[in-house]
Formats: structure tokens, C-alpha cells, sequence
């Protein structure tokens, strides 16, 4: 731990003195908007017109707790933890504390720090809904619930929720967010923010849905006929109220739309003026067990109205001017973490995390910031870790990939790096075959965890689950490799009829083979170069065979690159 920490200390300097995301070099005036870019099933974010991989806090310190101005030790906290980027709240409250009458130091104050730190800002817009609640809205509209109403549950009573069906406060949000956006295109011509999230948590904790009158005359009307294509909806009915359409889930997809098309209108106002890319969070339901919707309990489940995994189609359909519906994934269960993942990259929405912890996880569980890995895996364009404490298990991350994040994220976009992250596993007895495998082409890459040298593979774990491995094809016999606590090795590829391998990184001191079309195959390693990423070009340090390379390529808990040549024979 202490050779690791000499490491980030040492990088720190490095921090300042060359800022990430300054590897491409734009003239200022000349910067590019942000955008999301899709390719063959891929997504980007691209700044200053190449990709950019979001290694992101989300600052409880700088806003998220009203705490102004910024303390120095916040900003030090995100250089030892090696982030790039910073999410970061701003308030309607604040912002607009009189009808029309914008305050935009916050917004200043925060361009200016995050400049001086070289940081990348996504700025977190608490307005209409913050948490399901509406606390951040400004006071002259809070004392004026008759105007800017709250929603209503069965029984009547009014809950602490906006009413989605609030013109007046629609409206207000609008010329808000739209001013927001104003004054950022105007001052900002770094692209110091390269998103902006739409409100925070959206939806109703209280009630599944508004009951409220002026909801009601919604919800008996028909269906919006894209919000049935889009769920798929077969009915008898040429135009279906919500009831007909969807039975027991009608009133979760009617908050939903109803949610999701205020937001949708608060958007694209705002992008219509200024169109960065823009994201809305959510309040995971448990993907596992979600609870009945419509049923007392359920929204105390999770938050109903928000882009939860069964309603995204509904979230696409209603609010387009959304670029990114992102998961707050703070599942305690391996399992449901790593389902979330998976249910959020879709070919229609980039993967990315806003929000990432575990409180209060078991150590059997392992360290969950190994996840990011598993986020590249599925060519996610970013990750963020909630609040900003000096976790060195999070600055391994950053510290290995932010050097080579313009890098790492070309080659994500480009389809040539997979990533894999330790699975659970119990201690003792029979735990399975630990390894992994990346295919390539004509390579496969398999990784191994634990730092055993020798010993059978079956018993190759670490303690506690923290291993992590990225491999990147540079060309076609040639690879970037990382990790940390794993080893990788490779082997050539055949079919799966063909193919039969020996006991791959394994320990035995075999070199791994294929058996393809009835002859043996070898790899060999040409060249093992370990080095470092600078202004985008590989610098060699040093290179590494024999003891070295034996036994396959062994990470451990030093940050380590490896530019890594093939050969068979």
C-alpha cells in the first residue's frame, strides 16, 4: 500500500502539470460542442472532437450539501484520486431566488476552480425534482402551492412530490434550465462542462402515480400511440386509455410518461439553446425483485416515474432530447450491480454510471470499484464514484487509465478492448475455474486472478475480491494490457470444435496451445514492453522476458501497462 500511494503522490505532479483531457490540443476559441456519437452499435462521448472516458466523482462537498465556496482540500482529494471530470450540483434556488432574475456566480465560481484544477465539469441541474422531491425549486414558487402543485395520491392527500402535470411550474423550469444553458454557451467556450443531468432521481416514493384531477384527465384519455409502440402494447382497443393498455402497470407507466415528458420538455429547451449532451440518473429498482407496481408498498420499493429498467422504452419515447438514461447503481449485491450494467447498455443508451458505491457490502462481495473494469467491458463511456474521499481502491482505477483515457476510450469506440473484473467467490472447498477469457481474432486473451506463481488454477483466487484486467488489440498480433492482482496470458483461437487447450496460466509452467485443425499451436511472446502513455504516444520504460513472462503477465498492486507482441509456432 505504501509503494501504490508513492505512485499517486508522484502522479499527482503529473496531474497538474499536464491536465488529461489536454492530451488533445485544441485552440480555445475553437473548441468544439460535446456529443454523443454512435458507430456500429457503439457509443462515445467525444470532447474537443475525439472520445473521452469519464473518470468522475460526484462532489459532495462542492454543492451537493450547499457548502460555498469550495474548500482546497476538495480539490485535493480529487487529484490524489486521479479524476478527470467532476458532477457537480447546481441550484433553481440559488440560481433564481426572484421571478426572471438569474444569479450565475455559483455556476462562475465553479468554471473558475475547475480550470485552475484542470477538470471537466457535468453539472447537476436540482430543480423541479431532486430525490423524488421538489425542495430545490425557488421559494417563491414553493410558497405558492396552488400554482405550482404537488402531486396526489389515492386517498387525496398531497405527498412530497412535483406534480408532473404543473404547467405554471413547467414552464417556470423551462426558462430556467434555458437560461442555464444560455449563460454556459456564452462563458464557456473551453467546454469545461461536457454534460449536464436533467434534474436528479426523478419520480414519486409516496404514490405510484399523480391522482391529482388534472392527471386524471390523462389518464382515462387514449394512450400516445409511441408510447404503445414503444411497450409493444397489443389491445382490442384502436385507442386505449392507460388502464386498457397496460392493466396493473398502467399507473407506474403513466407516471412514467408523465415524468419523463416534463423532464423530456425542460431538455429540450434547454438543448435548443445549447445542446450538450444531457443525462437523467435514476433510483434503481432491485432488478431481481422489484416488488408488484400498483400494489401498497411498491413505490416505498423503489421510485416510480423514473427511468427504471422496465420503463426506459418509455423514457426514449417521451423525453428525446435525453441522451443518456444512467443507473445510480448502489446495489449491495454483486449479482444485481452487474444486472444493472447489462440493462442500461442498450444499442439505444450509452452505459454510463453517475453515481457508484456500495456502503455497507460485505468483504466477501469484494471491493466494487473493480466494476469500472466491467463498465469498459461494456464499452461504457464513463464512471462516477459517490462523493470524493481518498479511496486509494478507486485511485487504482483512475491512476492506470487516466493516462491513456483518449486512448483507452478510441479504442473502447473502435470495438478492440474488452475488460473483465473479478467475480465472487467462496473461500475454500471446490471455487470453480477462475479464469476468464477475452477473445480477439485469432487470440484469445485468458486472465487468472490471485498472485499465485505456482499451484492449481482452481485454487487461484485473491482473499478478497479485487482483481481487474483490461486487453486492447493494437494490431493483429499485438496488445495493450493492464490490471491489477491478475495475470494474463494468451493463447491462439480455433473454433470451439478445434479447439482444445492445454492448463492455460495456470501455474504448471505450460506454455499455452491450441490444438487447431489436429496441430498444436504455441503462443510466444516477441516482446513485452511495460510504459506509460504521454500526450497520447506509448513510452517504453522497460521491456520484460523471462522470469517475467513464464508464467504468463502478473499484475499486482502497482499501476502497470503493458504493450505486449505475438508470435506462434
Amino acid at each position: 500500500m505504501k509503494a501504490f500511494s508513492a505512485v499517486l503522490a508522484a502522479l499527482g505532479a503529473t496531474l497538474v502539470a499536464g491536465p488529461l483531457y489536454a492530451q488533445v490540443q485544441v485552440k480555445e476559441q475553437a473548441r468544439p460542442i460535446p456529443r454523443i456519437v454512435q458507430k456500429d452499435g457503439r457509443f462515445a462521448l467525444f470532447v474537443d472532437n475525439a472520445p473521452f472516458l469519464i473518470l468522475s466523482i460526484e462532489d459532495q462537498d462542492l454543492g451537493l450539501e450547499s457548502t460555498w465556496p469550495p474548500q482546497p482540500k476538495d480539490w485535493a482529494n480529487m487529484e490524489y484520486l486521479h479524476a478527470n471530470t467532476v458532477e457537480v450540483p447546481i441550484y433553481w434556488d440559488q440560481i433564481e431566488e426572484q421571478p426572471g432574475k438569474f444569479d450565475f456566480l455559483s455556476i462562475d465560481t465553479l468554471l473558475t476552480a475547475a480550470r485552475e484544477h484542470h477538470m471537466r465539469l457535468i453539472l447537476l441541474w436540482f430543480a423541479t425534482w431532486k430525490n423524488g422531491s421538489q425542495h430545490y425549486m425557488p421559494d417563491w414558487m414553493l410558497s405558492d402551492p396552488a400554482r405550482y402543485f404537488h402531486a396526489v395520491n389515492r386517498e387525496g392527500e398531497a405527498v412530497d412530490s412535483p406534480s408532473p402535470f404543473a404547467q405554471a411550474s413547467l414552464d417556470e423550469d423551462k426558462k430556467a434550465f434555458a437560461a442555464v444553458m444560455e449563460h454556459l454557451k456564452e462563458v464557456d467556450p473551453q467546454r469545461t462542462v461536457i454534460m449536464v443531468q436533467v434534474e436528479n432521481e426523478t419520480g414519486d416514493w409516496k404514490s405510484v402515480r399523480d391522482f391529482s384531477p388534472a392527471a386524471q384527465k390523462y389518464f382515462e384519455a387514449p394512450v400516445p400511440p409511441e408510447i404503445l409502440k414503444a411497450m409493444y402494447a397489443q389491445t382490442i382497443s384502436p385507442s386505449p386509455n392507460w388502464r386498457e393498455a397496460f392493466g396493473p402497470d398502467a399507473d407506474e407507466y403513466f407516471n412514467t410518461w408523465a415524468v419523463a415528458r416534463y423532464v423530456g420538455e425542460v431538455a429540450g429547451a434547454g438543448k435548443a439553446v445549447y445542446p450538450l449532451p444531457l443525462d437523467v440518473n435514476d433510483a434503481l429498482r432491485n432488478p431481481f425483485h422489484p416488488g408488484p407496481p400498483g400494489e401498497p408498498g411498491a413505490p416505498g420499493a423503489y421510485e416510480s416515474g423514473g427511468p427504471t429498467d422496465n420503463v426506459i422504452p418509455i423514457w426514449k419515447a417521451a423525453a428525446p432530447a435525453i441522451d443518456i438514461l444512467a443507473p445510480d447503481d448502489y446495489q449491495g449485491d454483486p449479482a444485481a450491480y452487474l444486472k444493472v450494467l447489462e440493462l442500461y447498455r442498450r444499442d439505444d443508451n450509452p452505459l454510463f454510471l453517475p453515481e457508484s458505491g456500495c456502503p455497507g457490502c460485505d468483504s466477501d462481495s469484494g471491493d466494487f470499484t473493480r466494476y469500472f473494469f466491467t463498465v469498459l467491458g461494456l464499452q461504457g463511456i464513463g464512471y462516477s464514484e459517490s462523493g470524493n474521499q481518498p479511496v486509494p481502491s478507486l485511485a487504482r482505477n483512475f491512476v492506470l487509465v487516466g493516462p491513456m483515457q483518449r486512448e483507452i476510450a478510441r479504442l473502447n469506440f473502435e470495438g478492440k478492448l474488452k475488460a473483465v473484473a473479478e467475480p465472487v467467490h467462496t473461500r475454500g472447498g471446490d471455487q470453480g475455474d477462475p479464469r476468464q477469457t477475452m477473445r480477439f481474432g485469432t487470440w484469445n486473451a485468458v486472465v487468472k486472478y490471485g498472485s499465485a506463481r505456482f499451484g492449481p488454477a482452481g485454487t487461484a483466487w485473491n482473499a478478497t475480491p479485487e482483481g481487474r484486467a483490461l486487453v486492447a488489440q493494437l494490431g493483429e498480433n499485438q496488445f495493450l494490457v493492464a490490471g491489477y492482482f491478475c495475470t494474463v496470458d494468451f493463447y491462439p483461437a480455433g473454433t470451439e470444435e478445434q479447439q482444445k487447450t492445454d492448463h492455460i496460466v495456470d501455474g504448471t509452467g505450460q506454455i499455452p496451445s491450441a490444438l487447431i485443425d489436429g496441430k498444436w499451436k504455441h503462443r510466444q511472446f516477441m516482446r513485452v514492453e511495460q510504459g506509460v502513455y504521454e500526450n497520447g504516444v506509448f513510452k517504453l520504460l522497460s521491456s520484460q522476458n523471462g522470469d517475467a513472462t513464464d508464467y504468463g503477465l502478473r499484475f499486482g498492486e502497482e499501476p502497470t501497462v503493458l504493450r505486449v507482441t505475438l508470435g506462434s509456432y
